[in-house]
């Protein structure tokens, strides 16, 4: 069990280092394409300039989070769908009336994943 939670946050540090590369990357052409506007327009003020590179900054915090968000919610989800699956196998094992019930249940847990993706897409929009 250890092991595999120390794997888990080994991608998900190893997703999170790529993001920040990509966001870099994504950051570096902006800045190019603001400094050919600038030098079009020669009027930029210390204030904007602030104000962009706070945007900026904030960007790729919130690219971390939203793969933290889906990753660590994803995460959680399999776990769960992994143990209510296997519980509601052996309950449907002994009673077959039971799988109406049970599955449901499989359903809700799967339901995690689509809230982490759903708070993730806010944090991207938003």
């Amino acid at each position: 069990m250890n092991k595999k939670i120390l794997m888990i946050a080994a991608v998900l540090t190893g997703l999170s280092i790529f993001a920040g590369f990509a966001q870099d990357a994504v950051n570096q052409e902006s800045s190019a394409q603001e400094t050919v506007q600038a030098v079009s327009q020669s009027a930029a003020t210390s204030a904007e300039t602030a104000s962009a590179e706070t945007a900026k900054d904030s960007s790729a915090i919130k690219y971390i989070a939203a793969g933290l968000a889906v990753g660590l919610a994803c995460i959680a989800g399999g776990m769960a769908v992994g143990k209510i699956g296997a519980a509601a196998m052996g309950a449907m094992s002994e009673n077959a009336e039971l799988s109406g019930k049970a599955l449901p249940f499989v359903g809700l847990a799967e339901g995690i994943c689509l809230w982490g993706f759903l708070v993730a897409l806010l944090i991207i929009i938003l």
